[in-house]
């Protein structure tokens, strides 16, 4: 029910924030303090955090350096702007500081065009036969950038096949799709080659610990890439029933090498949420959905509805505006490549969509195509680079929402006006906020929940990107009775962020 104003000076803070019947969070146990019943009254809403009601827990946010687009920072001869560049994508005070890097691990027996050099071009003579590994200690540029990212904090590493070395596969070729030797369904067309599910697993496995070597520790391991589509590039087709069954043996490897404490494996990346909602059902009813550390999802062929069905935590780990013209506003006419755009796409996903990983497609790359497809466009004949307010729309996200955060429940914003919040692993709270009006609107915040019932925070910091602004401080006041104020700009995204010390108490573990 709807409470009345009478009502409203009396009860608890945390249903002042209800605005109607549907899922209300827990309530906190505090009256109303004489401040919080003069913002009422003078027609304030108050949006009320509550730390007790937990959501999923974040692995964090990132791009993509597949397809040699590494190259452009690895090769950067200017290293002035190449460190321009890597702090624009790690810093986490003056960047978008991103958390996650998804490598591609390589399936071409060439590095012509963009193509990804395989570290195994060569059939060794059988599927059982020693394999003759070649790395390079570059791997399409993509290491250099790892390396880079350590040392800026990351710690989420997910490496991704698109397909397997041809001679694998039922086609023989890297690239129009093709299914791993071994799996259901492909005895007839590998009847010559033989069962390559074990040497594929070993190969995956041996891209980590070249990696491992030179200081870069691998987190999720994929093995597909929208194996829906037969694509002329690298490829691989596979159904649910096929993936489990590779699962299960990257799994046992993995086990083997008592390497699962840190290194998980990650399915599907179909090309569409739809698309991985059947994978996962099927990888479920073949017992091998426990195997994985988390299931992923582009959303190319159709976009995240609802949440996915799995007990894993979900990725959508490949997003981009393809088609779109290469732009870099903030907000102009509601674009697919919008900065404004992407703020509220990774706002449905997370609170939508329960996700707890979001992936753009990539960081940087060339300027043809013209497209959006890319966060930063580096043109590689000049050295220079262009920033789109893509990268800024996630800053509001990335840098203070960090891995092991948990999402918490929000109840109560102004019209126009839709917030998350999150109770990082140091005790700092971020909320997140989103205004989709044509003018500045008002938000006060309160924090409840924590050790003492309701916190009362001294002090808050308030950062901002819209069409002037990219992730810029702007003002938050705190009152004596620990309300936070802001002015939220049109159009905008606003991170309101608590320190630790005044954020009392520790977020539940994830529900």
């Amino acid at each position: 029910m709807r409470l009345t104003s009478t009502l409203l000076s009396t009860t608890l803070v945390a249903a002042a924030a209800i605005t109607s019947a549907a899922a209300p969070d827990a309530l906190p146990t505090r009256l109303l303090t004489l401040h919080e019943r003069r913002q009422q009254s003078s027609g304030g809403m108050m949006t009320v955090v509550d730390l007790t009601k937990t959501y999923q827990t974040m692995d964090g946010f990132g791009f993509s350096t597949a397809f040699q687009r590494a190259n452009l920072i690895t090769d950067m001869s200017d290293k002035s702007k190449q460190r321009a560049l890597l702090d624009l994508l790690f810093n986490t005070t003056t960047g978008a500081g991103f958390s996650i890097i998804r490598t591609g691990i390589g399936s071409s027996p060439d590095s012509s065009s963009d193509h990804m050099n395989t570290f195994a071009p060569k059939n060794p003579g059988g599927p059982k036969a020693t394999p003759q590994y070649q790395w390079d200690g570059k791997d399409s540029g993509q290491l250099f950038v790892a390396q880079e990212a350590v040392k800026y904090g990351v710690r989420t590493f997910y490496a991704d096949a698109w397909s397997a070395p041809g001679y694998m596969k039922t086609n023989g070729q890297e690239t129009n799709g093709g299914a791993i030797c071994g799996v259901p369904g492909t005895a007839a067309a590998c009847s010559s080659s033989g069962d390559w599910r074990q040497a594929y697993a070993n190969y995956l496995v041996a891209y980590t610990q070249f990696y491992a070597a030179a200081g870069v520790d691998i987190t999720h391991l994929g093995f597909l890439n929208e194996p829906e589509f037969s694509a002329s590039y690298a490829s691989m087709s596979s159904s649910g029933a096929q993936a489990a069954d590779f699962i299960k043996i990257l799994y046992a490897t993995l086990q083997s090498q008592n390497l699962t404490t840190h290194l998980g494996i990650v399915c599907c990346d179909s090309e569409g949420w739809a698309n991985q909602v059947a994978m996962t059902a099927a990888i479920r009813s073949a017992g091998a959905e426990g195997m994985l550390k988390a299931v992923s999802s582009h959303t190319y062929t159709g976009g995240a509805s609802g949440t996915m069905a799995t007990k894993v935590p979900v990725w959508l780990s490949e997003q981009c505006d393809l088609n779109g013209g290469w732009t870099t506003a903030w907000y102009s006419s509601g674009g697919a490549g919008e900065g404004y755009t992407w703020a509220n796409n990774i706002y449905n996903a997370v609170v939508g969509n329960a996700v707890s990983g979001y992936i753009y497609w990539e960081g940087v790359q060339w300027p043809n195509p013209n497209t959006n497809e890319k966060l930063i466009k580096v043109d590689n004949s000049t050295d220079s680079y262009e920033v789109s307010r893509r990268l800024w729309a996630f800053a509001n996200w990335s840098r203070y929402v960090r891995p092991g955060a948990i999402r918490v429940g929000v109840t109560g914003t102004p019209n126009g006006v839709k917030a998350t919040a999150f109770k990082n692993t140091d005790g700092s709270v971020a909320v997140v906020v989103i205004s989709s009006g044509g003018s500045a609107t008002q938000v006060n915040i309160k924090i409840a929940g924590g050790v003492a019932g309701t916190t009362t925070p001294k002090e808050a910091s308030a950062y901002v990107s819209d069409n002037t602004r990219n992730c810029d401080k702007t003002t938050a006041s705190v009152s004596a009775d620990g309300m936070i104020t802001g002015s939220v700009a049109a159009r905008s995204i606003t991170t309101f962020v608590v320190p630790a010390d005044d954020a009392m108490g520790t977020a539940p573990a994830r529900e």
